[in-house]
């Protein structure tokens, strides 16, 4: 009997990655990664504002958004550390009473929220209007893309004021807090659709003539099959360094519509209420009531932008 032959296993092959999560730690993403502390010193900030945001209910000291925990007694104190502190309230409070730290965390929240979800109705829109305006061509891709044009004309920010403007208008005082969370959101959406319709439908038109696509449509599948299942996917790089960078954009947007007054109301205050609420202490010697909340949201857009920026590097072939 001949003795059975065991196959060798390389030393190449004994290194073969097992897994998806082994897979991405070889990649080269991870590798830029890895290699750019700035990146990953952003990164650690901006998951700890997700995780702050996501846990403040456990870790504030009081709920800012009832009423029924504030008092005015005490108004206005200072921070913790300072001769005139008190305990609990690290960073101080307010004039309603707030403590800062807390309306911090909840107003993080806030931001937050607005602002994902405002990337996710921008990205879903302009996604939706760039697959069809590059698959079809013609007249509807010129209809499209001359929208897109006149808007590009405007700042975003006076589309997101227009917007929630006509909103305010039309329902009045039937606009509660939940109800302008979601005109935020429909607002700044239809401010940053338009990035995502151009880039998608210049990839788009450079896809759809490849041999994959031709097969498709040979085989008979439906122009929405092929464009979602088959188009889209090698369209993702651009789409996600875009949506990381407009998440900082649609954040400061809402800060900005609250700062002017346009955005979240007092008793539901994003980081951009909380600044304007203490703009109005800030000469009268209450500081941190403006600061605080200025140095997270400044934190907050910078990690952001710079996680964005190394994902554009990290994506682009050319600069590997």
């Amino acid at each position: 009997m001949s003795d059975a032959v065991v196959p060798h296993r390389s030393e190449d092959q004994a290194h073969v990655p097992a897994g998806w999560f082994r897979r991405a730690l070889d990649s080269d993403i991870f590798y830029s990664f890895r290699r750019s502390r700035l990146t990953m010193v952003a990164a650690v900030i901006t998951l700890l504002f997700f995780l702050l945001a996501l846990f403040a209910s456990w870790l504030a000291v009081q709920n800012p958004f009832d009423p029924a925990q504030l008092q005015l007694i005490n108004s206005r104190i200072a921070p913790l550390w300072t001769a005139d502190g008190q305990s609990p309230f690290l960073l101080g409070t307010d004039e309603q009473g707030r403590d800062v730290l807390s309306a911090i965390l909840y107003g993080l929240r806030i931001s937050l929220a607005v602002g994902i979800a405002g990337v996710i109705f921008a990205g879903a829109l302009g996604i939706a209007l760039g697959l069809v305006a590059g698959y079809f061509g013609g007249a509807v891709d010129s209809v499209i893309m001359r929208i897109a044009d006149v808007q590009l004309t405007f700042p975003a920010i006076l589309i997101a004021l227009l917007v929630n403007g006509v909103a305010k208008s039309l329902l009045g005082n039937r606009l509660d807090e939940m109800s302008t969370l979601g005109v935020l959101i429909i607002a700044i959406g239809l401010s940053f659709w338009v990035q995502y319709a151009r880039t998608v439908r210049g990839s788009v038109m450079v896809e759809k003539n490849r041999d994959y696509v031709a097969a498709a449509q040979l085989i008979g599948l439906p122009a929405p099959t092929i464009m979602l299942r088959h188009v889209l996917p090698n369209t993702m790089g651009p789409i996600l360094v875009i949506a990381t960078i407009n998440l900082a954009l649609a954040i400061i947007t809402e800060a900005t519509l609250s700062f002017l007054g346009a955005g979240m109301p007092d008793t539901m205050p994003s980081l951009g209420t909380l600044i304007r609420i203490g703009n109005n202490y800030l000469f009268a010697g209450e500081w941190w009531i403006v600061a605080f909340p200025g140095i997270a949201l400044a934190g907050l857009i910078l990690s952001i932008n710079l996680v964005g920026d190394w994902l554009r590097d990290a994506l682009n072939p050319k600069l590997r």
